[in-house]
């Protein structure tokens, strides 16, 4: 596919098969990828910038946001009922702002040493039809049974999406082992910061590998902080944009 990505999206819209106009560079209409929920990680650390956030993201065409806080055992131990309510009252402060969007929320579970017992209890928020969950690893290592824990997801009924897979340093030069994971079902998550050189150029080379291989399903933000935006937003003017409408995203779909 060599048509480029404003020209495929006008074609789309012209077709009424896209809600987004031409003049929003966000054509995948849902981030699936965010810390948008004050208080509970390292995300927004109040409902005014998580406002700010949404608001630039409505701006670019972004019409659904699932936010994803972490959840991790030592760091973030975040529970879904503490998820859910706040993300009820961040719906009230969008209402409240007059703010045309569409709000929900799932989370980003760490693989760490809990993980599987956190799984067998159930309760986990997925996303979509398909019972989308998003996954990381540490940042030193894989996790020694990262198989069995995709495997026992899939019985369990998730479809797990592994989030920024560019920014794993274990990965860099081990296409192999991506190519694996995503034969065991294992979907990626593209960070679009990741393009823009925000975690340097060795997390920017393995990202346009992965355009490359069209290894990309889901693309988000991982917007933290109103800070995120100027750097988020230089995408739009990069010639590697256009090769995110090559890849089989999924965003559009949910």
């Amino acid at each position: 596919m060599s048509i480029g990505a404003w020209e495929w999206l006008k074609s789309k819209y012209s077709r009424g098969q896209s809600s987004v106009p031409p003049d929003h560079p966000c054509y995948w209409q849902t981030d699936i990828h965010s810390h948008l929920l004050p208080g509970l990680d390292d995300g927004v650390k109040t409902h005014e910038d998580s406002l700010m956030c949404i608001q630039q993201l409505v701006d670019w065409g972004i019409t659904k946001i699932i936010t994803t806080p972490h959840v991790s055992r030592d760091v973030f131990p975040n529970e879904a009922a503490t998820i859910l309510k706040q993300r009820d009252i961040l719906q009230d402060q969008i209402e409240q702002a007059n703010i045309s969007v569409q709000i929900d929320v799932a989370a980003e579970y760490m693989l760490d040493d809990f993980f599987l017992s956190i799984l067998a209890k159930g309760n986990l928020l997925s996303f979509g039809t398909e019972r989308y969950l998003l996954i990381e690893m540490g940042w030193a290592s894989p996790p020694r049974d990262l198989e069995q824990i995709i495997f026992q997801l899939l019985i369990d009924g998730y479809t797990p999406i592994l989030a920024h897979p560019e920014r794993y340093s274990y990965y860099l030069d081990n296409a192999e082992i991506l190519q694996r994971l995503r034969e065991l079902g294992c979907l990626f998550q593209l960070n679009w910061l990741s393009l823009t050189g925000q975690y340097g150029s060795r997390v920017s080379n393995q990202a346009q590998r992965l355009l490359k291989n069209n290894w990309v399903d889901f693309i988000g933000s991982d917007l933290h902080r109103p800070a995120d935006l100027q750097k988020l937003g230089q995408l739009f003017t990069m010639p590697i944009y256009n090769s995110i409408a090559n890849q089989p995203l999924r965003n559009s779909q949910l």
